[in-house]
């Protein structure tokens, strides 16, 4: 680190120190202001926080003022220029692919850069979207700037002669010109789309060919028992699903894990009034039909009763101890919450494998023994703590009353998916306030040998749901919504929906209900996965219900409208398979060839998907195509009709197998999002 980007360090870290000092100033003073109350207590653990990062902060200070102070010296780098493009399938196995042209594209002109400019380590392969053409190449302007550097007199436009001459011959590409300073326009061929149609009607839409398929192991949802599910757990359940769809759809091993809260000291609280409350609940069930009331009511005791709340911690030291009668009641507990849980999920289509924070308890003492052996931990009042590298704040992995906490087992858990489930790529879709604390987890993973750099370990982080006051999303009184309550509205406004625009009357109920369903949980989970996960959102009904714009209702209807146009001709997919099987499809008209080249962007647009993990790029691309196929249907005829008798009097085959293809490319959408498609609607 050069002397200026230490002192800028260190100037921040000042700062912060200062910020922090003062917020601790404020909590004494509220604290000497208030009775002894839940409130109080929250201040002084909090003030128990702060005080802590300001030690930690001002030691870090100290280490790197201890740091000699020297300038890096830059250095030129003259390693020869590598070949970065994406890896090809088994040439006997391209008809189980589909081709994305993005990486294709990058391949060609890598190489071709590379049998040029081999001596050119900074020669990078640059392409884009074009106005002008179908896409282009803007690797010319920077390759001239290094030749520069290296004395030689040259202009962007003559490198791009270079590279162009380079192409390999190809499939792909129709033809390319060099414009302006150094832009390489490329034209697709026609001959290359039709080939991926002919594909797409005969294979359905493919996932392009990525590699090697990794174990993926996805944590999302992660409710906590005897607490209903909320609008909080809404975006982590659903985003969750549609990237664990995606990466099933490119064949990875995926395993989908709920981190349920359901182990800590609030089942001591729950058990004892259990205990109270059903004496007998060892041999009988007892009928606790209402678990948030249940824990209310425990949690007022608690802070109520003193004798209730020593008893809640004797029975917390007993189900740490795995007591048999305490181990009941927990398991009960925890059954009337997943029955719960299992509804909202069978609404919604979701699959997980239960794994709650109780599976890592017997791991967690060996994960501290591990720390310990690699000298990796500081006892600190009482407290053992790990210090991970670039991170502000510490890891407590052991309380100074010797109890563990949710650092210890998240470490147990990184360990348990690392090592013995063997997991390439882990995903956390969490909100993106535990963004600190994942860090913590992932750099002390790192420094203790069990995260290693092939691994892909990544905080899926996303914003809040807000009202539409633009503030947290609540009730009238103030009350976080539930989620069933929520999915239960959704119903509602769906049907009301569905019979204004008199579908009652054409549907049948079986048919009715069907719509209703895909409507209301299709809407909901649209809304969430159509905006980037990162921001937060409004939640509105009304406009996730307008059948315009880019909405599931406005969706669904695209889709068993285009869906329709075959089956209204009488066409079997049996039929379009055998058409392009014996026929060429034409794609003279510009409306045929601009829709023709939208399909063919699905496979880049899932690759994109798959390296973001921006769902939103899906719902995107499925809004652009519905807008690019009504253009074409607007202004090219699939069926002639007789004008007086309205019979069939000829069908336009080929532009069948567009309206074909299309609808394959936004079922697979609607199926990765998470959303149920409809014939009828």
């Amino acid at each position: 680190m050069d002397y200026s980007n230490l002192k800028s360090k260190l100037d921040q870290q000042d700062k912060l120190i200062d910020s922090l000092e003062k917020e601790l100033t404020e909590l004494i003073q509220q604290r000497d202001k208030l009775k002894p109350n839940e409130e109080l207590s929250k201040l002084l653990v909090d003030r128990e926080k702060l005080t802590y990062r300001i030690k930690i902060l001002k030691r870090s200070i100290q280490e790197e003022l201890n740091k000699p102070k020297s300038i890096s010296k830059m250095k030129s780098s003259n390693s020869a220029r590598k070949l970065t493009c994406k890896p090809l399938p088994p040439a006997s196995n391209t008809e189980n692919y589909s081709i994305s042209i993005t990486d294709t594209l990058y391949g060609l002109f890598d190489r071709a850069i590379q049998t040029e400019f081999s001596d050119i380590a900074e020669a990078a392969v640059v392409i884009t979207g074009s106005k002008v053409a179908d896409y282009q190449c803007n690797s010319a302007m920077a390759i001239c700037q290094a030749l520069k550097t290296k004395g030689e007199k040259v202009n962007p436009s003559q490198v791009a002669q270079k590279i162009v001459a380079n192409i390999e011959k190809n499939d792909l590409i129709e033809k390319t010109e060099v414009s302006g300073p150094g832009f390489i326009n490329i034209y697709l061929s026609k001959i290359f789309a039709q080939t991926q149609l002919k594909k797409l009607v005969n294979h359905g839409a493919q996932a392009p060919f990525i590699g090697e398929k990794k174990r993926t192991v996805i944590d999302f949802s992660s409710p906590n028992i005897a607490k209903e599910m909320h609008v909080g757990h809404l975006r982590s359940t659903i985003i969750g699903e549609s990237i664990s769809r995606l990466f099933e759809y490119f064949g990875h091993d995926v395993l989908r894990l709920n981190h349920l809260g359901d182990w800590g000291t609030q089942f001591g609280m729950l058990i004892a009034h259990l205990k109270d409350k059903f004496p007998n609940y060892s041999q009988e069930i007892p009928p606790i039909g209402d678990l948030q009331a249940f824990y209310k009511e425990s949690k007022k005791r608690f802070d109520e009763d003193e004798q209730f709340k020593k008893r809640a911690y004797e029975c917390v030291v007993k189900l740490q101890n795995y007591d048999p009668e305490i181990i009941k009641g927990w398991k009960l507990i925890c059954d009337v919450s997943r029955k719960e849980f299992e509804y909202i999920y069978r609404e919604l289509g979701i699959s997980l494998v239960e794994r709650g924070e109780s599976f890592y308890q017997n791991l967690m003492k060996e994960v501290v023994v591990e720390f310990e052996k690699a000298d990796l931990v500081k006892v600190e009042d009482g407290r053992k703590l790990v210090f991970p590298p670039n991170v502000s704040i510490p890891l407590t992995i052991v309380k100074s009353d010797g109890g563990y906490t949710y650092d210890t087992s998240d470490l147990a858990a990184l360990k348990n998916r690392l090592i013995a489930e063997k997991g390439d790529v882990l995903l956390y879709v969490i909100d993106a306030g535990q963004s600190v604390h994942m860090q913590g987890i992932f750099s002390a993973g790192r420094q203790i040998g069990w995260l290693k750099p092939n691994h892909r370990v990544e905080h899926v982080e996303f914003g809040v749901v807000l009202g539409e006051d633009k503030k947290k999303f609540k009730t009238r009184s103030g009350d976080t919504v539930r989620l069933k309550d929520l999915l239960d509205e959704g119903l509602s406004r769906a049907l009301a929906k569905l019979k204004e625009k008199e579908r009652d009357k054409v549907l049948s109920a079986e048919e009715l209900v069907a719509a209703q369903k895909a409507v209301a949980y299709g809407c909901i989970k649209y809304a969430d996965l159509s905006h980037n996960r990162t921001n937060e959102y409004i939640f509105s009904f009304d406009k996730m219900l307008e059948d315009k714009g880019n909405t599931a209702v406005y969706m669904l209807y695209a889709y068993t409208r285009i869906r329709s146009i075959a089956r209204n001709a009488g066409i079997t997919s049996q039929q379009l398979k055998d058409f392009v099987n014996g026929n060429s499809i034409s794609l003279n008209d510009p409306k045929e060839w601009k829709l023709a080249k939208q399909i063919l962007k699905f496979p880049e647009i899932l690759i994109k998907t798959l390296n973001d993990l921006l769902v939103h790029s899906i719902c995107d691309y499925m809004y652009e195509l519905a807008t690019v196929f009504t253009e074409f249907y607007d202004n090219c005829y699939c069926i002639e009709k007789d004008k007086q008798t309205g019979e069939i009097k000829s069908v336009n085959m080929s532009r069948l197998v567009l309206c074909d293809s299309t609808a394959s490319v936004l079922a697979t959408c609607f199926n990765l999002l998470g959303l149920t498609t409809l014939e009828k609607m």
